[in-house]
């Protein structure tokens, strides 16, 4: 059986808090999905805000259009939802509508305030009328919170959305509630139920530490669809994560009974893809994460060591360069040419315009005059913070900090701002603090005009070892309901520091104005 699989990194992944993908971004991320191997890419929610359709209709312009992958987008059960989704989707070769609706009672009575029957209504109307349009090529239909809902009701929307044209039904865990036996149950029954020529998909969300053995037991049951996210990106403890279901079916595939399972995934791209997602959302796997984590083949314990040493199998029941881990014998360093610095950025998956390279080319070259080799990890923090940037209004000009053990820290901040009409001006503030960063954030505050933002969490770390090491910044910033991460990299901590912050609040300003 073929495993059909969809990434929605790019909008289910983009609820995590603090995440937030810009144009820029969504697109080198889905051409890294596409050259992964990747069936359908769930690309955003058009209605949500201008942004994300705007967002949708690059991703399917520059990745849908050579059927190599279906473009998919979210819309709830409105026709002017699904009027938006069709002009975003329309440049894909192949466009995937996905309908939703929740089915538990639990959620019709307290958040959507309907009946079921009300329920079924808008299933009806919302599919009829998308499958009217003739503007999409595929239509998928999820039962929000599916796992939670009466099993019959659950049964007549899934019907009542197949009568009406759709072709694929979704069986979300939207909170990460059922378990592996649960979820066998549930689908060998639907799967007895539904059409022979209806696909069944699971999407699983992590709550329990069990999306991933959710989502093999779905597939073990009757599922042909899986969605996932790229290092289990998504809303509270993430969802099903792409690389640990895919290498799951790789590595184990003889293990699911009478089923033999085949997928068009190319697992060599998975650390690639990773690298790139955790670059470009600020969230970075656990060290212990599985397949992605940086110990997922490090070997502490002598014992283990010599027995990898005599053979792999020992120890690792995957070979690293399954996964896409392998040397890169070309050193970057001070002396390299702005074509080699290119060419590193398109390998790790970076599409830049010329004046992109331009301006990461010139941090790499300043950096490079401070430390001795460029390692993959500083290239992604450089570029990674530019595309940041692209968004921003403010951008740091100069600092002065002053500081002392018998004195008050004070700094002196100078940015650039960048107003949407296209007007710029140059504001200077000082601002004290408790220390050199905190001043540094109080002179921003007063700049931008952020005073009532919180400070959830700042940590700086080593992107690389020795005392050269590129530092990265990460800051959460809270204000109201909006939750905005942000980053910034430098050998200076305070600069790093700083650049973060700016990050966070533009993305914050952005996120207030949509």
């Amino acid at each position: 059986m073929y495993i059909t699989f969809c990434d929605t990194t790019l909008r289910d992944g983009e609820q995590t808090p603090g995440v937030h993908f810009g144009i820029a971004q969504k697109l080198d991320i889905a051409k890294q999905l596409r050259e992964a191997g990747v069936d359908v890419i769930e690309a955003g929610f058009p209605a949500s805000s201008p942004g994300d359709a705007e967002a949708v209709r690059r991703v399917a312009e520059e990745v849908g259009r050579d059927r190599s992958c279906t473009i998919s987008a979210l819309s709830r059960m409105m026709k002017a939802d699904i009027d938006v989704t069709a002009r975003a989707l329309e440049p894909a070769a192949r466009k995937r509508l996905h309908l939703f609706i929740a089915t538990s009672d639990i959620h019709l009575e307290n958040k959507l305030k309907l009946t079921r029957d009300e329920a079924i209504e808008k299933i009806r109307d919302s599919v009829t009328y998308a499958v009217s349009l003739n503007a999409f090529d595929e239509i998928q239909f999820s039962a929000e919170d599916a796992t939670r809902s009466d099993f019959d009701f659950l049964v007549k929307a899934l019907m009542t959305a197949v009568e009406c044209g759709a072709t694929t039904v979704g069986i979300p865990d939207t909170v990460g509630y059922t378990t592996p036996s649960e979820i066998t149950e549930t689908f060998t029954k639907l799967r007895k139920i539904l059409p022979e020529h209806v696909t069944l998909g699971t999407h699983c969300h992590n709550d329990l530490g069990l999306a991933a053995a959710n989502s093999l037991a779905a597939l073990e049951a009757g599922a042909a669809y899986v969605e996932c996210t790229v290092n289990g990106l998504g809303e509270r403890a993430g969802n099903a994560p792409f690389e640990e279901v895919v290498m799951a079916l790789k590595v184990r595939g003889d293990s699911f009974g009478k089923n033999t399972f085949t997928f068009g995934i190319r697992t060599e791209e998975i650390a690639e893809t990773s690298d790139l997602v955790a670059s470009l959302s600020g969230v970075s796997p656990a060290p212990n994460k599985a397949i992605v984590g940086k110990n997922a083949f490090s070997h502490a314990s002598g014992v283990h060591q010599h027995g990898v040493m005599q053979n792999r199998a020992t120890y690792e029941i995957m070979n690293p360069a399954d996964i896409g881990l392998t040397a890169n014998t070309i050193v970057l360093g001070k002396l390299s040419g702005r074509h080699a610095f290119a060419d590193r950025c398109s390998q790790l998956g970076y599409s830049l315009t010329s004046e992109g390279i331009d301006h990461c080319f010139g941090r790499f070259k300043e950096i490079a005059d401070k430390k001795s080799v460029i390692a993959n990890e500083d290239i992604r923090a450089i570029v990674s913070e530019y595309l940041d940037s692209l968004e921003g209004r403010y951008w740091l000009n100069t600092f002065q900090i002053q500081s002392g053990n018998h004195i008050k820290a004070m700094a002196l901040l100078t940015l650039d701002v960048k107003y949407p009409d296209g007007e710029t001006e140059t504001v200077t503030e000082a601002a004290p603090g408790e220390g050199p960063i905190d001043a540094a954030f109080n002179a921003i505050n007063r700049i931008a005009g952020v005073e009532d933002a919180q400070l959830v969490s700042y940590n700086i770390t080593a992107i690389t070892e020795g005392t050269d090491a590129l530092g990265e910044a990460k800051v959460k910033l809270k204000s109201a309901d909006i939750t905005c991460t942000g980053r910034g990299v430098s050998t200076d901590v305070i600069k790093a520091s700083i650049k973060a912050y700016l990050n966070a609040v533009n993305k914050l300003i952005n996120s207030r104005t949509k």
